[in-house]
C-alpha cells in the first residue's frame, strides 16, 4: 500500500503470461488499436495519438518534454514537491530557459497564481505535476489550460499518480499533453507510460522532424536536402514522439521492437477500468480514502498537509513524537505483510505515506493497515484508543452500504 507500485491485478498477471505474436501480427495491430481508443476513454480526450511510450514512468515524462522543448524555448514549472523537481532537471536537460514557481510542501497552487504567471512570462511551454505523491496534493486545473491558449503556451501534466483513480479531464482543461503511468491506479506493472497529445503539440513535433541524409529521406524529399535551417533536432531516438507516433499509425512505421507481453498487460487493466466505468472506480476510490483517513483519525493520529487539496489516492500521516518511523515500517512489512513508504526531502522520516490505487484500493487492505498499525503503534509503546480504528473506518463502510 505505497503509492506505488501497487499490487497488480491477478487478471493482468494472467494476460502477460500469453503466447507472444509478432509484432506486425494482424491480431497484435489489432490489439494496439483497440488500447489507443481504451486510452482516449481513460484520458477523456478526443486526441488521435494516445498511445503507450516503453519503459517506467518517467520514460513518458522524458519523452514527452524532450518532443515538446527545443534548446531555449521558455518553460514555467509551478513545483509543490519533489516531482516538479525532476520535471525541471528533465527540461533543464533539453536546454530549457525555466522560470520557477514554489509553493509550501503540503499545499498547492491557487489557480489564478498560476494564470498570472503564464501571462507575465509568455513562456511556450508549462509543466506541472497534477497529483504529487510526495506529499499527498493534487493540483487543481480549472481555468490553467485556457490561459496557455491564450498565451500561445502548450501545457503538460504529469498525471502518473492520478489516471484511473481520479478525474483527468485531458480535453476539458485543455491540456496539450499527458503523462501517465502503469503501476499506480491501473495496476499493471511498471513498464509502460501512457501518454496523449492534441494537435498543437503534434504541430511542435512536425516542426522538429528532421530528414536525414541517405536512406531515411521521406517520400518526395531529396536524401541529401540540408537540414540547418529546420528547428532543433529532438536528440532521443528512443523517445521521440514524432517516430513512436508513426509505429502506432495505420502506416506501422518500424521503429522499435514492442514490449509485447506488456502490452497484453495494458490492455486488461484499461479492459478492467473501463468495465468498472470511470465514475464508479473514482468513487470507489474515494470511498476507501474516506475508510482510511477516519480509521487513522480514531486511533489519535494527524494527516500531513492541506485537506482541501488532498490527493484520493494517497494518504499522508504525520509520524507520532516518539516513534521510530522506519522500525514501524519494518514491523509492518515483516510482521504483517504490508508496505507503506516514507517520504523525501524536508519530509523524509516525519511522514508515511499510504496508496489506495487501484486493485490495492479494496476494504480488506484498509482494514488489515489499520488494524496492523494500530498493533505496532502499541508495541511500540505510543499510547492510542484499542480497536478505535477499525471501527472507524468499518462505520464508513456502513454508511455507503446504507446509501
Amino acid at each position: 500500500m505505497t503509492p506505488g507500485p501497487v499490487e497488480a491485478d491477478p487478471r493482468v498477471l494472467r494476460a502477460l503470461s500469453m503466447p507472444i505474436l509478432g509484432q506486425f501480427d494482424p491480431e497484435f495491430t489489432a490489439l494496439m488499436n483497440r488500447i489507443m481508443s481504451m486510452l482516449r476513454e481513460l484520458f477523456q480526450t478526443s486526441n488521435q495519438w494516445a498511445y503507450p511510450v516503453d519503459g517506467t514512468s518517467r520514460s513518458g515524462i522524458e519523452a514527452v518534454l524532450g518532443s515538446l522543448i527545443e534548446p531555449g524555448d521558455k518553460v514555467l514549472i509551478p513545483i509543490y514537491g519533489r516531482f516538479g523537481y525532476l520535471l525541471y532537471e528533465i527540461a533543464e536537460r533539453c536546454g530549457a530557459k525555466i522560470t520557477v514557481m514554489e509553493q509550501e510542501w503540503g499545499t498547492v497552487f491557487e489557480p489564478a497564481e498560476i494564470i498570472a504567471a503564464i501571462r507575465q512570462h509568455r513562456p511556450a511551454l508549462v509543466a506541472m505535476v497534477h497529483g504529487e505523491t510526495s506529499t499527498g496534493r493534487m493540483q487543481p486545473m480549472e481555468g490553467i489550460g485556457a490561459a496557455c491558449r491564450e498565451a500561445d503556451a502548450l501545457l503538460v501534466i504529469d498525471a502518473v499518480a492520478t489516471l484511473g483513480g481520479v478525474p483527468v479531464r485531458t480535453d476539458e482543461w485543455q491540456v496539450d499533453a499527458v503523462i501517465g503511468g502503469t503501476q499506480k491506479c491501473l495496476s499493471v506493472p511498471s513498464g509502460m507510460a501512457p501518454v496523449t497529445y492534441n494537435d498543437r503539440a503534434e504541430r511542435k513535433l512536425n516542426a522538429r522532424k528532421r530528414v536525414e541524409r541517405g536512406l531515411w529521406a521521406e517520400p518526395g524529399q531529396s536524401a541529401a536536402s540540408p537540414a540547418a535551417s529546420l528547428p532543433a533536432r529532438i536528440q532521443s531516438n528512443y523517445l521521440d514522439l514524432s517516430q513512436l507516433q508513426d509505429y502506432w499509425s495505420p502506416a506501422r512505421l518500424n521503429h522499435h521492437t514492442e514490449m509485447t507481453s506488456m502490452l497484453y498487460g495494458l490492455h486488461e487493466g484499461l479492459r478492467l477500468a473501463l468495465n468498472e466505468g470511470l465514475e464508479s472506480r473514482f468513487a470507489r476510490h474515494r470511498l476507501h480514502e474516506a475508510a482510511l483517513t477516519a480509521g487513522l483519525r480514531g486511533m489519535g493520529l494527524s494527516l500531513y498537509g492541506d485537506p482541501s487539496c488532498k490527493l484520493p489516492v494517497v494518504t499522508c500521516v504525520s509520524i507520532p513524537d516518539g516513534v521510530d518511523g522506519e522500525k514501524a515500517r519494518s514491523q509492518l512489512l515483516d510482521d504483517f505483510g504490508i508496505e507503506i513508504a516514507s517520504s523525501f526531502g524536508p519530509l523524509k522520516g516525519t511522514i508515511w505515506r499510504i496508496g489506495t490505487m487501484g486493485y490495492s484500493c479494496r476494504k480488506t487492505n484498509v482494514l488489515h493497515l489499520l488494524g496492523a498499525l494500530e498493533a505496532v503503534l502499541l508495541r511500540s509503546g505510543h499510547p492510542l484508543p484499542a480497536g478505535e480504528a477499525v471501527q472507524a473506518a468499518l462505520q464508513v463502510y456502513d454508511a455507503a452500504a446504507a446509501d
